[in-house]
């Protein structure tokens, strides 16, 4: 799935084209995503006054309201000329000027395209997002407060968009081995120590992922249709029974929540005070 750098490329690879052109139409090939897609007539004429980001979800901005953007499972938004074809799963276009089209690919079709007219952060979907784990306002001690008594892993909680958003298992699983804690540590039992040593690597690995252009997983590609190198780099992720890059130990692979979670044993303490 995308994860926040992968839509943060997008975004950035996007914005500089798009912002301030107007919409002279679209075309929706397949209207059944994960919702029906909802573009309205409206729209037309209008210009697009920004492109932002909340968590996963990129915000198309218009005088009249956001079209909010979902990727799905294995979608991306390719800038592409008027005249060329469409893809087998080539789901929906938005065509601006001057002869710019935007165009969604989602071959598991659990992308949606879906339009609110009011305040973006009233919708469904945003209203209870957790902070950005970029902003100021993720510091450790908001991490900690978060945590309080909670027993849940702490892999698990700070994947919970609730607390933060776009921290998904590759960066979960990244920040947790360059913080020194181990995956299933209770929330509740990390130290203060040990959250400003995670804020700090949650931080680090998504600001890296997105200078490089997210993690290339499956099938994500950049909306310059390249891919991201990222994954170049992982230090645990999806290197489960090899060498720890900085101990030689054997990672360890264990099931948290749900989710193949790889750890280096030695580098990873148990207790969640953190990297000494």
């Amino acid at each position: 799935m995308p994860e926040l750098p992968e839509v943060e490329t997008t975004r950035r690879g996007l914005s500089s084209w798009v912002e301030g052109q107007r919409v002279v139409g679209w075309k929706v090939r397949n209207p059944l995503l994960r919702w029906p897609v909802q573009i309205p007539e409206q729209l037309r004429d209008e210009r697009l006054t920004a492109l932002k980001r909340r968590g996963k979800y990129l915000l198309f901005e218009f005088p009249s309201g956001t079209l909010i953007v979902h990727l799905g499972m294995s979608g991306s938004l390719r800038l592409v000329a008027p005249d060329v074809e469409p893809g087998k799963h080539d789901h929906v276009d938005l065509c601006f000027t001057p002869n710019l089209v935007v165009r969604l690919n989602d071959p598991r079709r659990f992308g949606s395209v879906l339009w609110w007219p009011s305040e973006e952060e009233s919708h469904r979907l945003l209203a209870h997002l957790g902070l950005e784990p970029l902003s100021r306002e993720f510091v450790p001690e908001y991490l900690k407060k978060m945590a309080k008594s909670r027993k849940l892993a702490v892999k698990n909680f700070i994947m919970d968009s609730r607390v933060v958003v776009g921290v998904g298992n590759i960066y979960a699983a990244e920040a947790l081995f360059l913080a020194g804690i181990r995956p299933t540590v209770p929330a509740g039992r990390v130290t203060l120590k040990g959250y400003e040593l995670l804020v700090a690597a949650i931080k680090g690995v998504l600001a890296e992922a997105v200078e490089v252009g997210g993690t290339t997983l499956r099938d994500f590609v950049g909306s310059d249709g390249k891919p991201g190198y990222f994954q170049q780099q992982l230090n645990v992720y999806g290197r489960a029974g090899q060498a720890c890059r900085r101990c030689s130990c054997v990672l360890k692979n264990r099931r948290v929540g749900q989710r193949a979670t790889v750890f280096c044993p030695k580098c990873q303490r148990s207790q969640g005070f953190g990297r000494s």
